[in-house]
């Protein structure tokens, strides 16, 4: 079985009506963040949401743009050093943005709020960044006991590559927050033919997406084109190696969705043909484990 597409908002144009497209389409999930779209993406998604109630909204805490860090320090959240860095987890930044988030999405209630990229908190100190992170999920099991928010989790661009975190990690600190049950339930990560590391791991039953599985996680995979440029570089061999009458893209996206743990596939389509193009792709049979074998040893040949 393959993974669902989500709409992506980093990097889509015509937001709104990507949005509209998508849940008209039944997609469950649209994935966006305060600092998309130069900090307008989630007011642009307000109206949508208003008007699809059954779409699930995950958003995140973390990066923000220079006018909502000028906001958050008139609002004694941030320092002005803190807010020049563009980027934080410090807990009172995380309930404001939390509140928010609400706001602009005109939500009560928000579905996943994701901790962006938390690895950029502390380079190269992994016990100040863990700790970091439990006060951040701290404020997060907070949000949800107050019924602001339903779930959490975490978005990494290279944490989880780097080791800067594992996924045990991450739910032993969740746990640790929570003093107990918690409420953690996905992560984000890139997962794609170019960053292919975690579908091989995943291939030898190791890495993030097994151990996201095997704890029953969400699992976004994000930049499953690696920012629109993959299709360009799979000719149209590799893609009849993959599954043949696939276009390129579409061959790259049954790849993502096809890997063992990957639950959502978010893509930032802004045309319809895109759409249909990507949502006929992953309604795809699944690859099986010795395609996705063959198409990595393939790319991974010098």
């Amino acid at each position: 079985m393959t993974a669902q597409l989500a709409l992506g908002t980093y990097r889509c144009q015509a937001i709104p009506e990507a949005a509209v497209r998508a849940a008209a389409s039944g997609a469950q999930w649209i994935d966006t963040a305060p600092n998309y779209a130069t900090g307008q993406a989630q007011t642009l998604l307000s109206p949508v949401l208003a008007a699809h109630p059954h779409v699930r909204i995950a958003t995140k805490t973390g990066f923000f743009t220079a006018a909502t860090g000028a906001d958050a320090v008139n609002d004694g959240v941030l320092t002005e050093d803190q807010a020049a860095a563009g980027h934080s987890l410090a807990p009172n930044y995380v309930r404001w943005q939390i509140r928010r988030n609400r706001e602009q999405l005109g939500r009560e209630r928000l579905d996943l709020v994701l901790l962006h990229n938390p690895e950029r908190a502390h380079t190269g100190d992994r016990p100040a960044l863990h700790r970091a992170i439990r006060e951040a999920f701290a404020v997060l099991e907070e949000a949800v006991a107050a019924g602001h928010v339903t779930r959490y989790g975490v978005a990494t661009w290279a944490g989880l590559e780097e080791e800067a975190f594992t996924v045990g990690e991450l739910l032993a600190l969740a746990a640790e927050a929570a003093g107990g049950q918690h409420r953690l339930v996905a992560i984000q990560l890139p997962v794609s033919l170019v960053m292919m590391t975690p579908i091989v791991q995943a291939l030898d039953g190791r890495g993030p997406l097994p151990a996201a599985a095997g704890a029953g996680l969400r699992v976004m995979a994000s930049a499953p084109l690696h920012g629109g440029e993959l299709p360009a570089m799979v000719g149209q061999e590799l893609a009849d190696l993959i599954r043949p009458g696939l276009t390129p893209a579409q061959a790259c996206l049954l790849a993502v969705a096809s890997c063992p743990g990957v639950t959502d596939v978010l893509l930032a389509a802004s045309g319809a043909p895109h759409w249909k193009e990507a949502a006929d792709a992953v309604a795809q049979p699944a690859l099986t484990a010795a395609k996705l074998r063959e198409i990595t040893g393939v790319l991974a040949s010098p």
